[in-house]
């Protein structure tokens, strides 16, 4: 499962498996609308919204589409699913609940201002930030607001959740810790001052691990501050606006790192404790989406280029590309790999030899001999 936006609440962005190229595609669900945001998967279908608000449910063997509902006239968003809803954001001012099966609309809840925060559904409760700043706690059976708390400028960004927290950023430069269970305030910090250089807007969604709040700011620096307490632990220039978000790992054979793209064409994996550079990748064209770690490939987006690439996290080498991709790059359910084209989404497998296809058939079919002599 990939439920929510980042694959967990706390937008880590990092899943454990075993799936490496070389691969082959399965299958293409085609279409002419921006597609910006990457899906969301559970129970073996991938859901996603489309700019123009069309919502799809598509089954992720081999792309059908299950359903499909106008839910908008806008959206530049993720859904998140839990206990089969769907809770989505839109730029037509709703944040809108959808039964997952069928796709009917359970409730809407109207709010005075746009919103492009990917929810973040947990627990009974619905977390969303809007365009005026204001911050939501919903309940998640009926859309009834529970409390709101009002940042110091739009929140776009999609909140993390880690220990009972809410983490976010804003475009007054402030980073923000919040009690998820009252939207009471835990701390606050901005990114102005001798300290910060220069201020800058957070449309980056942080992710939160080690202790730490990772997230990229357009004042074009990466910063890491301390989950407990919001002090900075270090800041990492970059030569370009940091619009993505980042994907945090440990993946096995190397460090604990942040991989995060800029528009400045360079996509960075920094040390998470430091913020020292392990490695540096030109990819010709500026990265405005987040970064997704599935097993030891990191995928990101290029949108100059329009293509996806994947990168070996141990030395930056480049062993997937396709020329396909602007936005956020891919998710993945351990067997498949989807990919957010610009307006499309593919599906790809692991490309597997002749040999080893035949002899996978020649033991299926033994076994399927061996459960007929043991009925016998």
């Amino acid at each position: 499962m990939w439920p929510t936006y980042g694959f967990n609440a706390a937008r880590t962005r990092y899943l454990p498996v075993d799936l490496a190229p070389p691969f082959r595609r399965t299958w293409t669900r085609g279409g002419s609308k921006l597609l910006e945001f990457q899906p969301v998967l559970a129970r073996g279908t991938l859901f996603f919204v489309k700019n123009n608000g069309e919502a799809y449910a598509v089954r992720a063997r081999d792309g059908r589409v299950r359903w499909r509902r106008r839910i908008a006239s806008l959206n530049a968003s993720s859904p998140s699913w839990s206990r089969g809803r769907l809770f989505i954001s839109t730029l037509s001012r709703r944040i809108v609940s959808l039964d997952a099966r069928s796709g009917r609309r359970r409730w809407t809840k109207r709010i005075p201002a746009r919103s492009e925060s990917s929810p973040l559904a947990r627990a009974g409760r619905v977390y969303v930030g809007s365009e005026d700043g204001t911050v939501y706690g919903l309940r998640a059976r009926d859309g009834k607001e529970l409390w709101r708390y009002r940042a110091g400028g739009p929140v776009k960004a999609a909140l993390s959740y880690d220990r009972g927290r809410l983490y976010f950023g804003d475009y007054a430069g402030a980073v923000t810790a919040l009690r998820a269970s009252d939207g009471s305030r835990v701390w606050s910090t901005g990114t102005s001052g001798r300290r910060f250089r220069r201020a800058g807007n957070f449309y980056s969604t942080a992710a939160v691990a080690y202790g730490r709040v990772f997230l990229g700011n357009t004042d074009g620096r990466v910063y890491s501050f301390a989950a407990s307490s919001g002090r900075l632990a270090w800041s990492r220039a970059t030569g370009g606006y940091v619009y993505a978000a980042p994907a945090v790992a440990n993946v096995p054979g190397t460090r604990p790192s942040v991989y995060i793209g800029s528009y400045d064409g360079v996509f960075y994996a920094l040390d998470a404790r430091t913020g020292a550079s392990r490695w540096t990748h030109r990819a010709g064209g500026r990265i405005s989406g987040a970064a997704s770690v599935i097993g030891r490939i990191v995928y990101f987006s290029n949108l100059g280029a329009k293509s996806t690439s994947g990168l070996d996290v141990r030395d930056g080498r480049r062993v997937f590309k396709i020329g396909r991709g602007a936005y956020n790059p891919v998710i993945s359910d351990g067997r498949r790999l989807y990919v957010t084209g610009y307006s499309s989404l593919y599906a790809f497998e692991p490309r597997r030899s002749r040999s080893k296809r035949a002899r996978g058939a020649s033991e299926r079919r033994r076994d399927r001999s061996a459960r007929r002599g043991r009925r016998r």
